[in-house]
């Protein structure tokens, strides 16, 4: 895959019977380290001044993503395993527990895709169920990978 990639990270939360959906779509920064595939990508907060720097982390073993900025967390998503971290946002601080159900990871030559799932727990009560998926890709194939 090139250095230069495009990314598009969907969600949805569902609680209590209602769903809350999310995605963006950005351009960013891949490389290959050790094994582990990196994603850096900046993020524009409506209404807040400055970027947040994201840094996505593929393993072997699992998902990291780490923000720094106005908010700032690293969260760690590892199969049948509950994760703990502090998420800071401009309007205070939140204890977020991440417990991941499923991940999977496909890996093509100019693609990357990723779908997690797991349960979100905010200050130890649980929130709702979540799904991530990540799909990036080298710019120079970028038209054939959005029609898919």
């Amino acid at each position: 895959m090139t250095r230069d990639v495009l990314i598009s990270i969907s969600g949805i939360q569902i609680a209590e019977g209602d769903n809350n959906t999310v995605e963006l779509i950005t351009s960013g920064d891949y490389f290959l380290k050790n094994g582990n595939h990196y994603i850096l990508y900046d993020e524009v907060q409506e209404g807040l001044e400055g970027v947040i720097k994201n840094t996505i982390k593929i393993s072997p073993y699992g998902l990291d993503i780490i923000k720094r900025g106005s908010s700032s967390v690293h969260m760690t998503f590892e199969k049948n395993k509950k994760n703990i971290a502090c998420y800071a946002t401009p309007y205070g601080e939140l204890i977020i527990g991440l417990n991941t159900n499923d991940i999977q990871v496909i890996e093509e030559e100019d693609r990357l895709r990723v779908h997690v799932a797991y349960s979100l727990d905010i200050n130890y009560q649980h929130i709702s169920e979540c799904d991530i998926d990540l799909d990036i890709h080298s710019k120079a194939t970028a038209d054939i990978h959005l029609l898919n």
